[in-house]
């Protein structure tokens, strides 16, 4: 379905409502960006994969398995920003540029100061949900320090696993819903305009409001995809962060009215 007409005024840029099933067409439009351009989309998913197979080792050998589940919890929380390089692949790939996974790690350099500053906005509210599931785990299981073997049991079989998991896993969507509603289009955004972070931020807060009913059902997808990607030892975030990122560069064109 085409998206409606009706546009609603923010300061520069305007906000476009879509329809509810939009995220369906922005997937469609992010696999063919994956297809055309393979083996940028692809090595990029292969170091994101790769970080966080490294990343749940050094937990393994610190033994301090139980900071997976809200590392993994976290990783939503800066996820846009990691993406970077696939938002502008997928700019290059509608402008006719040629692509490289060069240019995809250096696309920061567009707007660094803008990115970085917004990537310190992310990446405290990570650092938050970290210190908070830890004080959670601290309260709920008290000298209790689970090997590998152990974590689901003592995770979800014990008898305060239900007050555990519904005390984090509401403090954590508060988190999700912060972090998505300034990130959603405001990184795209720094990587097509000229702009500062506070406005990309107001655009995206506003676009998600304006937008709550589709843009719930993407945010619903990209959990969908990134637990598959994690289910699957990590390998599956090859493929499903690639054509994550570049079906969110596609949702930032459709909702968000550029002059250019």
């Amino acid at each position: 379905m085409q998206p409606t007409q009706a546009v609603f005024d923010v300061p520069s840029p305007r906000i476009r409502q879509v329809e509810i099933d939009r995220p369906w067409v922005w997937l469609a439009k992010g696999w063919n960006d994956l297809v055309a351009a393979p083996q940028v989309s692809l090595a990029y998913g292969a170091v994101i994969a790769g970080a966080s197979l490294a990343l749940a080792g050094v937990l393994f050998l610190l033994e301090t398995v139980y900071l997976l589940l809200p590392m993994a919890a976290g990783f939503f929380l800066v996820a846009p920003l990691v993406a970077v390089g696939l938002y502008d692949t997928s700019r290059r790939l509608a402008a006719g540029e040629e692509v490289s996974l060069r240019a995809a790690l250096g696309a920061v350099g567009r707007n660094r100061a803008q990115i970085a500053l917004l990537g310190l906005a992310l990446m405290m509210l990570h650092l938050a949900w970290v210190r908070i599931a830890t004080l959670l785990f601290a309260l709920f299981f008290d000298r209790t320090h689970p090997s590998w073997g152990t974590i689901i049991d003592t995770i979800f079989f014990s008898p305060i696993s239900l007050p555990f998991l519904a005390t984090g896993s509401v403090v954590g969507l508060g988190l999700a819903i912060v972090a998505f509603s300034i990130s959603a289009f405001s990184i795209p955004m720094l990587i097509d305009r000229d702009t500062n972070v506070m406005l990309a931020m107001v655009t995206s807060v506003a676009a998600v409001g304006r937008n709550w009913r589709p843009m719930a059902l993407w945010a619903a997808l990209i959990v969908v995809f990134t637990a598959v990607g994690m289910a699957t030892l990590f390998v599956g975030l090859v493929v499903a962060m690639p054509l994550i990122g570049h079906a969110t560069w596609h949702a930032y064109r459709d909702v968000v009215v550029t002059d250019g």
